[in-house]
């Protein structure tokens, strides 16, 4: 799986992958034992799931000297990108703004925020001259 392919993560999977972004690599009951102090999967859990996201290329795995070792093969910023176009694209039509406006409207950001918010669009201001 490339960077710029669309990458949508499920719960299960975001679980196996914050591990692996966390550290890796990581080995089966690596990520077993510390998703077991989180979701509670079992083994066959985790191994059912590793193989799945092998397979779509989300994580790959190198022989170690016991146990395979997997890797992400995604990065934690390109989910985001995707996630977040994705979403934009879904729920509001493409549109930045009407996603910032419904932010807005609910007032669920706080000054803080909004502070930010100006520190990134003078930043996307700047990179446009």
């Amino acid at each position: 799986m490339t960077e710029k392919e669309n990458i949508i993560l499920n719960e299960s999977e975001r679980h196996i992958m914050e591990c692996l972004w966390l550290q890796s690599p990581l080995t089966v009951m690596q990520l077993v034992r510390s998703l077991s102090h989180k979701v509670g999967w079992a083994k066959s859990t985790v191994t059912t799931l590793v193989s799945r996201m092998e397979a779509k290329g989300l994580i790959y795995y190198q022989e170690g000297t016991k146990a395979r070792e997997y890797y992400p093969a995604i990065s934690r910023e390109a989910a985001a990108i995707s996630e977040t176009e994705s979403l934009l694209s879904r729920v509001y039509k493409g549109s930045v703004g009407m996603m910032m406006n419904t932010l807005v409207e609910k007032k669920s950001l706080s000054r803080d925020e909004i502070q930010e918010l100006y520190e990134i669009l003078r930043r996307a201001e700047e990179e446009q001259k």
